[in-house]
């Protein structure tokens, strides 16, 4: 086609000359990495708010914080993919209307701008400032940590989701005194049904780590958590997961439109509501046509798949929907925790081996359709599970049920 063609063009659209990438997580490396891996040879400028190198999360809570890797840098090399990497510049705002970013270190031009701020962790009212309390999100925060595990403390973890399991998991690994302490009646209570999330209660005494359900936390004083039924919990350090939520405040009055979980509301090619800015990550919602539900997905896996279908809608391609099969993983207590796809309360559950075993399964049905599978110590059936779920293949419940059977062989 000639440029003159292209022009004339309804659909034709001029490829950007600069795009700017806010966020050097995963979701925001992935998405500049994947725009030269497209093709695409105009500026890329990707901004960090840390001053750190961009690094992969997942070790924070295990090899970092324990001192068996100094850090998780990607291997990724920024100058020869001639994208222009800018750390320890926070992005403060956007104005659509100029085309602008605003930064610390002041305003950035784009053509294109994506979003991949991901999410930052919910703190526990009150315990800002006190001595000994802290969180795991950063670089910072497990280097922070891995001397307190150094020297043996009595922790106590404040909530027994994905992040709390893995830090008392590793402070257990350490050597120290671990107490978990859950508002809720169960250990992943966000997360799993209680008849799913039961049997996991009992690692936590298994690892000699004491699990304290229905207690929440009145106060942290020095030494100590004060719970609300006045009962006190010695504790050198706290840590605190009680889970995360997007981070969004710095784009407040852009017109950028927002869910109720503070979550951008991106649409199924991961475009926001403003024209030229995409969301990508732990930040941005989108729509599942799998699923019929919007989902707001805080996993590695989802931070990795979505720079490519934002890369190919800024290169001028028109990728498939975004509607990838939800996957993320746990290592807790000497176990490894797989989970695929994505479950709503009304749909079938069908156990697959003896959860007070070493391995086993759990299988959602919806109507006959396998849509979500957790697997302990099962690393089979997750594999074979998320091809079922992406194939939305019809199942037989009563061989699914049957753990010595695969899975790819309980079709219907």
């Amino acid at each position: 086609m000639s440029d003159q063609t292209q022009a004339q063009s309804p659909s034709y659209r001029p490829l950007p000359d600069r795009v700017v990438v806010v966020g050097a997580g995963m979701a925001g490396v992935q998405t500049a990495v994947a725009l030269r891996e497209q093709g695409f040879q105009g500026a890329v400028v990707l901004i960090g708010a840390e001053p750190h190198q961009p690094y992969d999360r997942p070790p924070l809570s295990k090899a970092v914080l324990l001192g068996k890797a100094e850090g998780s840098a990607f291997d990724v090399d920024f100058e020869a993919l001639d994208i222009d990497l800018r750390l320890g510049s926070e992005a403060l705002g956007v104005r659509p209307g100029d085309h602008e970013l605003d930064t610390a270190a002041g305003p950035v031009p784009y053509d294109v701008l994506v979003v991949a701020t991901g999410a930052e962790p919910i703190r526990l009212p009150g315990a800002e400032g006190v001595p000994g309390v802290h969180l795991l999100r950063t670089l910072d925060d497990a280097e922070r940590l891995r001397p307190v595990l150094a020297r043996q403390h009595d922790i106590v973890v404040v909530g027994a989701g994905w992040i709390g399991a893995e830090f008392a998991t590793a402070a257990r690994e350490a050597g120290c005194a671990v107490t978990v302490v859950e508002a809720a009646d169960r250990p992943l209570a966000g997360a799993l049904p209680a008849e799913v999330a039961a049997p996991m209660a009992a690692w936590y005494a298994d690892s000699g780590a004491t699990l304290r359900t229905g207690a929440r936390v009145e106060r942290i004083e020095p030494g100590a958590v004060v719970l609300d039924d006045g009962s006190r919990v010695p504790a050198d350090a706290v840590v605190v997961g009680i889970g995360a939520r997007p981070a969004t405040a710095w784009i407040a009055g852009s017109g950028i439109e927002l869910g109720a979980h503070r979550e951008i509301l991106a649409d199924d090619h991961l475009r926001t509501s403003l024209p030229d800015v995409y969301a990508v990550g732990d930040c941005a919602s989108f729509p599942s046509g799998r699923y019929e539900e919007r989902l707001l997905v805080h996993h590695w896996d989802n931070a990795l798949q979505g720079p490519r279908t934002v890369a190919l809608n800024i290169v001028g391609q028109t990728p498939a929907a975004y509607d990838p099969v939800p996957y993320f993983w746990s290592e807790q207590f000497g176990r490894f925790v797989q989970y695929v796809g994505h479950h709503a309360p009304g749909d079938t559950l069908l156990w697959r081996g003896d959860p007070a075993g070493a391995s086993w399964s759990v299988c959602w049905l919806r109507e006959d359709r396998l849509v979500a599978l957790l697997a302990v110590g099962r690393p089979r059936d997750l594999a074979q599970g998320r091809r079922l779920i992406e194939a939305g293949a019809a199942m037989d419940p009563e061989l699914l049920a049957d753990p010595s059977r695969p899975l790819k062989g309980a079709t219907a």
